[in-house]
């Protein structure tokens, strides 16, 4: 089977796009895929990535600002050129290729118009989404986020398209599922570790605003604080700079190869509303949730009120220190809040919802 990916990572993207395509393309591949990602040369691509975990990388070019069909769209600026430019550099890459079984699309500057521009290029067409603000023609639809139905995507789909919804589809890494146990056993009464993950690139440097937080907070002395950061994330040597003036103990470690295990031996977690929210959830690690971008607020709204986090409010508002203070000192205070948080996490997501995408994608499951 031969499977293209049409994906994007940069400063203003961010990782996570790329990294839950690579999950799939990880699980497909030891099903017997060939694998090929479609990738623009955004700065903050990934691409190197991409080829180290082995698969085939063809990177479009760098283009000037989005024109003609698609600059109607929310996120049109994510994709450095028209729909119509990508889709004809996306068919040249294919050329040496081959005809993909299965093109996946986790894009949201793409949409139905694209898709059927490459619709006869491909045997079937799998889009990942979270917004469910635009249409699609194509024969597999994943939204693996907390409280979305196949309703949502009423009328924005071919009638024939099987819509798989909610975290059950989670695409994780498998040392998330791996850990699981592990961790559910772990008894989190207080945060004495802490896990800050604010995306991998974290370009408006929210990972200083919760550092200077933190830092008023009067935290107990024996508090350890681990700060992950992506390898693109444009301001880490900032952040290590401001780490090593914490009146407590402060590591900054960047692009990491063991976020599962690291999430094990937290007790609590500040975090992005992004894909990495699933991951705490399938540990049950304790959450304080912070929205970095608008289409992150339903993620956060979702689990929050699921008793699986608190919520800490949006970075780009003037409140969101005063928030997450509140949802810290909350933390500390309130006997059982973290064992609690992280029980109704752990019953959100099991961990191995990447094979289930790879058995829909095989026929096997039917939403």
């Amino acid at each position: 089977m031969k499977v293209a990916i049409r994906v994007d990572a940069s400063i203003q993207i961010g990782s996570g796009h790329v990294a839950r395509c690579l999950t799939l393309a990880a699980v497909l591949r030891q099903a017997g895929a060939e694998v090929l990602f479609l990738c623009r040369d955004h700065p903050g691509h990934m691409g190197a990535l991409i080829e180290n975990q082995g698969f085939s990388l063809a990177l479009l070019p760098a283009t000037a600002a989005p024109a003609g069909e698609g600059s109607d769209l929310a996120h049109a600026a994510w994709l450095g050129s028209s729909q119509m430019t990508d889709a004809e550099q996306c068919q040249a890459a294919l050329q040496g290729f081959g005809r993909p079984d299965w093109l996946i699309v986790d894009h949201y500057a793409l949409d139905a118009r694209w898709q059927r521009r490459l619709r006869s290029e491909v045997g079937r067409i799998l889009v990942i989404d979270d917004l469910a603000d635009r249409d699609h023609a194509c024969d597999l639809l994943l939204d693996q986020n907390l409280g979305r139905e196949a309703g949502d995507y009423e009328g924005r789909v071919p009638a024939g398209c099987q819509v798989l919804c909610g975290p059950h589809y989670a695409l994780l890494r498998p040392e998330f599922a791996a850990l699981r146990e592990q961790s559910l056993q772990r008894h989190r009464s207080a945060p004495r570790q802490v896990l800050i993950t604010l995306g991998g690139v974290d370009q408006d440097n929210v990972t200083g605003q919760v550092l200077s937080v933190l830092q008023g907070c009067n935290l107990p002395q024996d508090m350890q604080v681990t700060v992950i950061m992506g390898a693109t994330a444009p301001h880490v040597e900032e952040v290590r700079r401001q780490a090593r003036t914490m009146v407590f103990q402060c590591e900054v470690v960047v692009a990491v190869s063991d976020m599962a295990e690291r999430m094990v031996q937290a007790d609590l977690s500040i975090g992005a509303a992004g894909s990495t929210t699933w991951e705490r959830a399938c540990l049950g690690l304790p959450s304080l949730i912070v929205v970095l971008a608008e289409n992150q607020t339903g993620i956060a709204q979702a689990i929050s009120e699921a008793g699986a986090a608190l919520y800490a409010g949006k970075a780009a508002e003037a409140d969101f220190p005063k928030q997450l203070r509140r949802a810290v000192l909350q933390c500390l205070s309130e006997p059982g809040l973290l064992s609690r948080m992280g029980v109704r996490a752990a019953a959100i997501v099991d961990g191995v919802g990447a094979s289930r995408v790879q058995l829909a994608m095989q026929g096997e499951i039917q939403s």
